[in-house]
């Protein structure tokens, strides 16, 4: 048996955990440079606001019904985040984070599996403050499909017995299965396969004929037989991306410089953590492509570099290089992205054999620097090219307090 765990509403719900006078009212998180609707409470969800909503196309109903507006805040979500999963991992010996707010749990051996899963989340609740729904089944796609049957079941719904699932599988629409779009629920439409039950009713011939091999699968799953087992070990990154759009699009080079340094520095940190060094440095400058009337550009280079790297000074040097060679003069751009890719192990680089490197100094002052943000907070030793007004920074008028993360924002309590 498998138990999908998945946090109410999540950015919502953190915004209210540290706000207890939002509960009951709505509130909605937006996107990157505050652009479209991301997140919503329930209530927000009675209002009509959907996901994806035009934030500027939305606003005057917005203030109409008083609603609660929030950017995004990352270092929030990203450590209420690990504190559900600490807590979750309480509950059995195999776990798999899905996302930032799923994490699947396997329950074998569990006799009372109802009053497990209340534990559950009520324990989750409690610890942490995030509400949570619990959907049980003997497959991944079954308990996804439970999960979302929880809102009618009090937050924990149990698919086990044979007339359960049917009765669950009978009104699913097919398209809202885990793993199916838009396109792939058009083709099962074309067969006259409108829901769950009837995606199960079909033969195995006939699906092999059909389906790919991940309609194979569901079928198995949908039958209650596991095709999809927990991915218990996080698998190495092939390429790591960091990559944000400006709060207003700019032709100044020294901005793009400073943009493209700041997200370098995030770059490395991120190597340095999973453990890896990149052999290939992407850099990409975009334009607006919904701004009408402007010249569209998208120049990209990929630099081979001569070492496997990870430190900050070798990493900024490369991509500034880059930046230099992508840079044209005359439009206006909108958004800078820099990638790592070519990763190998930190521990298994191989050096050139026809050319030196020290690249030593620059791996330690990588270290101290990680050490010092640590301990002082984010950016309090930084490169010197990374600037400190950042006039290219992403719009995030309604930030709230990054209350876990940061000494200044702790809570105070009189």
């Amino acid at each position: 048996m498998f138990a999908l765990v998945d946090c109410n509403n999540f950015y919502a719900s953190c915004e209210r955990l540290f706000r207890p006078e939002l509960n009951g009212k709505p509130v909605v998180v937006l996107s990157n440079n505050d652009g479209c609707v991301i997140a919503r409470s329930n209530e927000a969800k009675a209002l009509g606001f959907k996901m994806g909503d035009v934030f500027h196309k939305v606003r005057d109903r917005i203030t109409e019904n008083q609603v609660h507006v929030f950017s995004s805040n990352y270092a929030l979500y990203g450590d209420i985040s690990a504190r559900v999963m600490t807590n979750l991992a309480r509950f059995s010996p195999k776990v798999e984070v899905y996302s930032i707010d799923e994490c699947f749990l396997d329950m074998s051996g569990i006799t009372h599996l109802h009053k497990y899963s209340h534990i559950v989340r009520n324990t989750v609740m409690r610890n942490t403050g995030i509400p949570v729904s619990v959907g049980v089944a003997p497959s991944k796609t079954l308990a996804k499909l439970a999960n979302r049957m929880c809102k009618k079941t009090g937050g924990v719904c149990v698919l086990k017995s044979e007339e359960e699932i049917t009765r669950a599988l009978k009104d699913f629409e097919v398209g809202d299965l885990w793993g199916i779009g838009r396109r792939y629920a058009k083709k099962l439409n074309g067969f006259g396969v409108y829901t769950a039950l009837d995606l199960r009713n079909l033969s195995l011939e006939f699906v092999k004929d059909k389906l790919t091999i991940q309609g194979v699968r569901m079928w198995y799953e949908l039958h209650g037989k596991p095709c999809i087992p927990l991915k218990l070990k996080i698998e190495r990154k092939k390429n790591i991306c960091c990559s944000r759009g400006f709060g207003k699009a700019t032709n100044d080079y020294s901005q793009l410089e400073e943009a493209t340094a700041n997200y370098v520095s995030r770059l490395s940190q991120k190597l340095r953590k999973d453990g890896s060094c990149a052999t290939v440095l992407s850099v990409r400058l975009l334009t607006n492509p919904f701004k009408e009337g402007t010249p569209q550009l998208f120049p990209c280079v990929s630099i081979s570099l001569q070492h496997p790297v990870n430190n900050v000074p070798d990493m900024v040097k490369a991509a500034l290089k880059g930046l230099k060679h992508v840079y044209r003069e005359g439009y206006m751009w909108n958004k800078v992205e820099v990638m790592a890719t070519g990763l190998v192990p930190e521990g298994e680089t191989q050096l050139h054999l026809f050319s030196s490197w020290n690249g030593t100094v620059n791996n330690k002052i990588s270290k101290l620097m990680d050490r010092i943000n640590r301990h002082y907070g984010e950016g309090t030793l930084r490169m010197a090219i990374e600037g400190k007004r950042h006039r290219w920074a992403m719009r995030r008028a309604f930030l709230s307090k990054e209350y876990t993360t940061k000494w200044a924002d702790i809570v105070n309590v009189k």
